[in-house]
């Protein structure tokens, strides 16, 4: 009877202790549930979107105020601000009009016209027009909502074109019987250029005449067979049977076609330029160019495994063909994301951007020789991209990263001269810029921030950098009072000892420095690009915010083998994709936690989708000393059950045994910690079959995880339901709390209809 007595109190202290932990994360939840709306219109004066009038240096934007949405026009020749138009007068005339109260949540797409005497916006399914000062509203037209191109590798009928006129109208190009042909139109005359065509290689019917009339181009092209992906849509909402269907996919080590550009002289009627013999094992090969003299034109060549890059000219004139521009690299050349390429004064100079420093810069070619004439940016910085070139001027405005100290990802705006000289940085303020520029290039929109410094934004000269006039300077005061905590940044070395990695973390709004947080990782570490944060935000979807709201701390870290750093940096993905910069993202954890010990990393979780679905399940499964939880959705698991343009540019050509190497299926086995897989059943992004093969390859190792199919779902998170299972994941498994049951009598839950995440 004692035992009793005794065990009783203990039994009524967990009940007790159970109930109010249920109880306070049943709060959390409710809190993050309500917490984005929350944050929802809080920062006054941010970030806008400039919207500049066609052929104009003028432009307009809306933005939130501390007197609600405000719509002004900005005269930058005349150094002058207005305010466009009052949205409550709009609301107010559409709700006489209407008959009913109208929110303005219920208004879309305000959009007003160029001689600003008008503008149209999207309300009840229609298209309306409202006219200015008078506010005079009709309906226009019925509102079609746009549609987004699906991606896709589908490739086009090369032989399925229109015969293709000259420029001087004389004559048409055209393919039949495979081979090339061209008729004068004032005779009706035909005659064949061509005789080697046939079933498996023939001529492309996409012709392209020289500028004199005189010469046309065509590719003889070996077609290659097509790789499906086929699916099953299970819930389909317009029938109660399964839909079938299939996708043109391609992936690392299928069979591409080739394709061999030769130019035919019409007066001679006769081939007079071939370079089969110079292009072998194509990826791919960019569309011919020709020259405004006739004489000669260039296309591009990308060689499989994409260690050699060139332009390509043929002289239509003597037959003779050059690489006018040979790229090479030992490792890779990032083609998808920093190759650039201007003609200037119709490729008499060639600006062209190179790795071959070890840095990414801009080169000054002789169009002619083929020979550098100069290297026009260098240094341990890199050129992000190109905003326009001044051939007049002889001037180039870019973007580039890493130049100015601090935070090496920061993105400023420079003009050089072609000859490298008079480099001059236009965007001086310490943040990362976004900038917009007038049609003419003769004035630009720029606002900089930080994840924890709010945007200012000014109308400056494109020419000097020099401020014309303020337009914006963001108040988050009441941001600050719905209790919102500014992520913070930190930097630390990585696995080297000498590189600073950077990332940042954030922190619910409830924090108390003295208490201890899980820490949980949002991973995406794809070689094509970096993808900490850097502008200001009220809200990170993606579960982000949720997460931190739950109790927890979520940090975002750019690891080695990512982009827009040296090429050293970027090369340590190569032939390597399951590194995914975790020496780094360790060390960095360790270290951050070392800084501020509210973080608690006995228990790590992690999280992703695509690139960052892989890298999630890498996480636990090479390095499950670490990290302890994963979620992983939508991964590419085997880099070779993904698309071959970005598999095969960072894990090379052939396919090799570091395929197996880096594959989640190969390495499933390894599996020590918590694992919960998520996919989309009509996934055209990722083939869905490599979540599957993960799934297929735990349960023969004889593994526990969980999985969760989508119905219906494409490469995406799953929406609000994705986003409650993937933070219930954390909650129990990291935390080892009950998150709440969503199952209950109460069936008057709304449905979930909102995704977390649009993005493809």
């Amino acid at each position: 009877m004692k035992y009793f007595t005794k065990i009783i109190p203990v039994l009524l202290y967990l009940t007790f202790f159970s109930a109010a932990k249920a109880q306070n994360i049943a709060e959390k939840y409710d809190h993050y549930n309500a917490f984005k709306e929350l944050t929802k219109n809080k920062v006054l004066h941010g970030y806008f979107e400039p919207h500049w009038f066609e052929n104009s240096t003028s432009f307009w934007y809306s933005i939130q105020t501390e007197d609600g949405e405000k719509y002004y026009t900005v005269l930058a020749e005349r150094k002058k601000k207005t305010e466009l138009l009052d949205v409550n007068k709009l609301i107010s005339e559409l709700s006489i009009i209407s008959k009913k109260s109208i929110t303005r949540e219920e208004i879309t797409d305000i959009h007003p016209s160029d001689n600003l005497k008008e503008f149209t916006f999207v309300y009840d399914q229609n298209v309306w027009t409202g006219l200015l000062p008078s506010y005079k509203l009709s309906i226009k037209e019925p509102y079609k909502k746009p549609t987004r191109p699906e991606w896709s590798m589908r490739r086009r009928d090369l032989s399925g074109n229109n015969p293709v006129e000259s420029p001087d109208g004389k004559w048409t190009a055209f393919v039949q019987d495979y081979n090339v042909w061209v008729q004068n139109k004032e005779t009706g005359e035909t005659t064949q250029l061509s005789y080697d065509g046939g079933i498996g290689l023939y001529y492309s019917s996409f012709i392209q005449w020289s500028p004199d009339s005189k010469k046309i181009v065509s590719s003889l092209y070996q077609p290659a067979e097509k790789h499906m992906v086929n699916y099953i849509e299970s819930s389909p909402e317009d029938q109660i049977q399964p839909k079938y269907s299939s996708i043109e996919y391609y992936k690392p080590g299928d069979a591409l076609p080739q394709s061999y550009p030769c130019v035919f002289d019409v007066t001679r009627k006769m081939m007079v330029a071939s370079c089969k013999e110079m292009i072998p094992n194509q990826y791919n090969i960019g569309r011919p160019q020709w020259r405004n003299n006739s004489e000669s034109l260039t296309f591009e060549y990308n060689k499989r495994g994409h260690q050699v890059y060139q332009i390509i000219e043929m002289n239509a004139e003597t037959g003779n063909c050059r690489a006018l521009i040979n790229e090479t690299q030992p490792t890779f050349i990032d083609y998808s994301s920093k190759k650039y390429r201007y003609d200037v004064n119709d490729g008499k100079e060639i600006i062209w951007a190179s790795e071959r420093d070890g840095w990414n810069h801009l080169y000054l070619y002789d169009g002619e020789t083929g020979k550098v004439k100069n290297q026009i940016t260098k240094g341990e910085w890199v050129v992000r991209r190109v905003e326009y070139v001044d051939t007049l001027k002889q001037k180039i405005v870019f973007a580039a990263s890493g130049k100015e100290g601090g935070d090496p990802y920061f993105l400023y705006y420079y003009s050089i001269n072609f000859d490298g000289s008079g480099q001059k940085l236009l965007t001086p303020e310490n943040g990362n810029h976004r900038v917009s520029f007038s049609p003419n290039y003769k004035f630009m929109v720029d606002s900089w921030s930080k994840v924890d410094v709010p945007p200012t934004t000014i109308l400056r000269s494109a020419e000097t950098g020099g401020e014309i006039m303020p337009l914006e300077k963001a108040n988050i005061s009441q941001l600050l009072a719905t209790g919102w905590k500014k992520p913070e940044v930190f930097s630390t070395k990585g696995r080297d000892g000498k590189t600073d990695i950077w990332g940042v973390f954030l922190k619910p709004s409830d924090f108390d420095p003295s208490k201890k947080y899980p820490v949980i990782e949002y991973i995406y570490a794809g070689p094509h690009g970096s993808f900490v944060p850097k502008d200001f935000s009220a809200y990170y979807n993606r579960c982000r915010q949720s997460l931190a709201e739950l109790g927890f701390i979520v940090v975002m870290i750019d690891g080695m083998g990512t982009s827009n750093r040296s090429k050293a940096f970027h090369d340590v993905c190569w032939k390597n994709i399951k590194d995914a910069g975790f020496p780094d993202r360790i060390l960095w954890i360790k270290d951050a936690a070392k800084e501020y010990p509210f973080m608690g990393i006995s228990k790590v979780g992690i999280y992703g989708k695509s690139a960052g679905g892989q890298n999630s399940t890498a996480a636990v499964l090479f390095h499950p000393e670490f990290y302890k939880v994963a979620v992983s959705v939508c991964g590419c698991h085997d880099n070779r059950m993904d698309k071959i343009w970005w598999n095969e540019q960072w894990m090379g050509w052939p396919v090799g045994p570091e395929y197996s190497a880096s594959s989640n299926v190969d390495n499933a086995y390894r599996l020590q910690g918590d694992l919960m897989l998520m996919v989309g059943e009509m996934d055209k992004n990722v083939d869905p079959a490599s979540t599957y093969q993960v799934c297929n390859a735990l349960i023969k190792a004889n593994k526990d995880f969980d999985f969760l199919v989508l119905p219906g779902k494409g490469h995406e998170w799953g929406g609000e339901y994705g986003e409650r299972r993937i933070c219930n994941y954390f909650v129990n498994h990291v935390m080892n709390v009950e998150p709440p049951r969503m199952n209950s009598s109460d069936f008057g839950k709304r449905l979930i209809k909102t995704d977390i995440d649009i993005d493809r």
